[in-house]
């Protein structure tokens, strides 16, 4: 069934302006990252580790959280008209069933995301002259970077099922991202999921800063991604009980 709902979920996002989101505001931390880059070179002389702090800088920190916003916001778009909520929760059909696969659908979303990402930093990388191809390292913290985006992504649907405003989410994960930012400075990073992206992609950073901790940073990620995922569906139904 939740195959089923998953892809009536993605019926929904045809016609919508997630794509264009997905396809373009990628590129701008891309452009922001590679104007920094260039405009310092005599300090940046680490070649793909330098060009990864700047990108990912801007990319983790300002566009990432408020993307995830706006693909949830979207996600919900539809049901946020009128009473269509209430149809759609009148259906025989678990709460969690429909919870999940919207969820899902947010998650593989920010998957493409990630890989498109990947891809841009990549061809920008070659076109800027970097020699060889981007170093082992970056791809592993791309790959954590990516628990990091499911956990901004499973904070941000949970807001975006709870305030029935196409915005809010979007502001509410601009300002998650700089607090990420904040926090990730700090020994209580770790534990605050804006900052899970941005230690997991280890951004603006050339050394790991998760060092020996990478076990439970993907512990954390998880029990978030668990915890964050039972708040929703409990939420959900409770409000639709009390309707």
């Amino acid at each position: 069934m939740i195959k089923k709902a998953i892809i009536c979920e993605r019926m929904k996002c045809k016609g919508t302006l997630i794509w264009p989101a997905f396809l373009l505001i990628p590129v701008i931390p891309i452009l922001l990252g590679a104007g920094n880059y260039l405009s310092n070179l005599d300090l940046l002389k680490s070649g793909w580790y330098s060009y990864w702090t700047q990108v990912t800088l801007f990319y983790a920190t300002f566009f990432f959280a408020p993307l995830i916003g706006a693909y949830c916001a979207f996600l919900w778009r539809y049901e946020n008209f009128n009473s269509c909520r209430n149809t759609l929760f009148a259906r025989p059909v678990p709460y969690h069933t429909i919870y999940l696969s919207k969820f899902i659908l947010v998650c593989a979303i920010s998957g493409m995301t990630q890989i498109w990402f990947a891809l841009l930093f990549f061809v920008s990388g070659k076109i800027m002259g970097l020699p060889g191809l981007p170093p082992a390292d970056l791809c592993f913290w791309m790959i954590r970077g990516l628990a990091g985006a499911f956990v901004i992504a499973s904070l941000q649907f949970l807001i975006a099922t709870e305030i029935q405003n196409f915005a809010t989410p979007i502001a509410v994960g601009l300002v998650g991202g700089v607090t990420g930012m904040i926090a990730a400075n700090t020994k209580a990073g770790l534990l605050w999921p804006y900052s899970q992206m941005l230690l997991g992609m280890n951004s603006n950073k050339s050394e790991d800063v998760l060092g020996q901790n990478v076990l439970l940073f993907f512990l954390i990620c998880a029990f978030y991604l668990l915890a964050l995922s039972l708040i929703g569906i409990k939420r959900i139904k409770h409000s639709m009980q009390m309707s």
